[in-house]
């Protein structure tokens, strides 16, 4: 018998649906901006596509593209919130079959061995190192949902540069 929630993403959308997610920013049009488990850059988050599915090119042209959008401005949304310089994004996808897009803050104040390449260059301890808690991140999580609330009202030909 296939298990009832597959991945872990299926897991916590049930749990986001169900409002018992703690590391839910927001509902977006094309799934749940969430926190990230492990904060060492603090306001790493994801866009976890809901419904789910297992790659970006299930969705439809509609979807696909409402996706990539909801991630640009998750990452417009955590920049404005934090002093990130730069934000880097990834979908990989090779461990949890389910679609989901990192957005990582990236800090001029890094070392440069890691700032100048992917956050998997980091040792896995440090990567761990500051777990997502309420306590310490509810600030954060609430700033970056209201960057989100004005970023979703925001009028569809505007630009953060223009």
């Amino acid at each position: 018998m296939e298990p009832k929630y597959p991945t872990f993403i299926h897991q916590r959308n049930a749990l986001s649906r169900a409002g018992k997610n703690p590391h839910v920013i927001r509902r977006m049009p094309s799934g749940w901006a969430v926190m990230g488990d492990d904060q060492f850059l603090t306001g790493y988050s994801l866009l976890v596509a809901d419904p789910e599915v297992d790659h970006l090119t299930d969705l439809d042209d509609e979807r696909r593209v409402r996706f990539l959008l909801d991630m640009s401005l998750l990452g417009e949304a955590v920049f404005a919130a934090t002093p990130a310089y730069r934000i880097n994004y990834e979908i990989l996808g090779n461990s949890v079959p389910a679609l989901h897009a990192h957005v990582w803050p990236r800090f001029a104040d890094e070392p440069k061995e890691f700032r100048l390449g992917p956050v998997g260059r980091y040792p896995r301890a440090q990567r761990t190192s500051m777990p997502f808690s309420l306590d310490a991140h509810s600030g954060l999580l609430a700033s970056i949902g209201t960057q989100i609330d004005e970023l979703l009202t925001r009028p569809p030909s505007a630009t953060r540069g223009g």
